[in-house]
């Protein structure tokens, strides 16, 4: 794994661009925050929509009725348990990387997304630390603990939107003290003249 994400992240550099760090977001199915609402929401959901069909097709009632409730059940089978393995898929397909220049976020299902911040617009940055180490570094507001970023569910809008970040990175503190010191030696050099 980590010989496609230094490949996937090379092709990214520029010329003299160096990798300083380099990772992906735990891996594997898990849960979130956010969880604590969808988990039931996704259960009352799924559960009437399968009601609601099932009881439409044994009562006889016309095709169309059946028909109705399956876009309903197939939603709510996705958020109870497709959503999971989404979640999984989209932080398998994802790569960070901090380098001499800027961090990068590489990620995507279909397409290839890439996501660059350079160092001298990063405003504001969040450590958010879980146990084991692991933890999340974004960059910009963290997103209110209901809306985590991810989940295999589109997330932010207009109000909330949802600031990039290295999300369930292992060694967090170690890559935020590494970011912290790359992010000083740029300002030196481009104080210097030397960017």
């Amino acid at each position: 794994m980590l010989n496609e994400n230094t490949a996937m992240i090379r092709a990214e550099l520029d010329s003299g661009e160096e990798i300083v760090w380099q990772g992906q977001p735990r891996q594997g199915l898990l849960l979130r925050s956010s969880d604590i609402f969808l988990i039931p929401f996704s259960l009352m959901w799924g559960g009437f929509a399968i009601f609601w069909t099932m009881t439409a097709a044994s009562a006889g009632a016309p095709f169309f009725f059946v028909l109705w409730g399956t876009p309903f059940v197939l939603v709510g089978l996705y958020l109870i348990i497709g959503r999971f393995f989404v979640d999984a898929w989209q932080r398998r397909r994802t790569y960070y990387a901090l380098t001499n220049r800027r961090a990068l976020i590489i990620s995507g299902i279909f397409n290839q997304n890439v996501r660059t911040l350079p160092y001298n617009t990063m405003s504001e940055i969040n450590i958010t630390r879980h146990s084991n180490d692991r933890g999340t570094i974004t960059f910009g507001p963290p997103p209110p603990f209901w809306q985590s970023s991810g989940g295999g569910w589109p997330t932010g809008n207009s109000r909330y939107p949802v600031s990039p970040a290295f999300e369930m990175i292992d060694r967090v503190n170690d890559v935020y003290e590494q970011l912290k010191r790359v992010q000083r030696t740029r300002a030196t050099s481009e104080e210097r003249g030397w960017s």
